[in-house]
Order: structure tokens, then sequence, then C-alpha cells
């Protein structure tokens, strides 16, 4: 699979930034996981609710543009959509116009509630992580010896 690819070698500084990076992104992950539980969502939820909240366009992100923020499959954002929607948090709204088939979707205000509770949040804990990062930016902007 990875015969093409050259291997350049690397430091055991370089194995160690990647593995302290992979641990604390896994851990920030398991953390993101507990709090959307602490609030009665999914990990998946709290995704799509970003999803919509962070997407530009004012008229709400269409099922397929949820489906490539999620990099999952059409019909199961619409399961997820369902669930969510059950819970009052997201509201499907038909294109006016041009194509009624296209669905958007747009948060509710106990949506957009429960969003800004969690966001904030995942805010001050990447904040902690912020020396994280800046270890691996050096690193990826480390010229590699040949």
């Amino acid at each position: 699979m990875y015969e093409s690819m050259s291997s350049p070698e690397l430091t055991d500084q370089e194995y160690s930034t990647l593995l302290v990076f992979r641990a604390e992104l896994r851990r920030f992950l398991r953390w993101s996981e507990q709090r959307a539980g602490d609030v009665g969502l999914t990990a998946a939820q709290h995704q799509l609710l970003l999803a919509i909240r962070g997407h530009l366009d004012p008229g709400g992100p269409s099922i397929g543009e949820i489906a490539e923020y999620l990099c999952a499959r059409h019909h199961s954002v619409v399961q997820l959509i369902d669930r969510t929607e059950q819970l009052g948090l997201v509201a499907r709204n038909r294109e006016e116009g041009k194509d009624r088939r296209v669905v958007r979707l747009t948060l509710t205000e106990a949506g957009e509630q429960t969003l800004a509770l969690l966001s904030a949040t995942h805010v001050e804990e990447l904040r902690r992580l912020t020396p994280l990062v800046d270890v691996l930016a050096d690193l990826i902007a480390m010229p590699r010896a040949r």
C-alpha cells in the first residue's frame, strides 16, 4: 500500500512529538464526546449542530453538505438529523423558488443555546492545547535533512 512512498528517517524527537500530538488529539476527542454527553447529545449530534452553525450560507447547509462535513453517507446523515430534530435542536426548511427538493437545515433556539454552551467550553479547551499546536507547527516547519 505504501510501497511507492519514500520513507524519510525520522528522529526520535519527531516520533515523540507525533505520539504526544496523537495522544492529545484522542484525549480532546474523548473530552469532547463527554461534554456532548453532559448536555444529552452524542458526539455526532454535536458535530451536526456545529456543521449547521458554521456553514456560511444564511439559508443553512443542505443534507449533502452536512454529509461532506461529517464524512458520512447521505442516509446516515438523514437518520442523524431525524434524531436531532426530535430533540428540538434542528429544523428542516425547503428551499424557496428554484428547487423545492433541496432541504436546508437551521438550528432552533434550543439548538443555538446548546451549541453555544458546548462551543464556549471547547474554545477554552483548545486554548489549553495551544502549546501542543505550536510544537506540532514547529515540527512541520523543520527542514528535512536528505
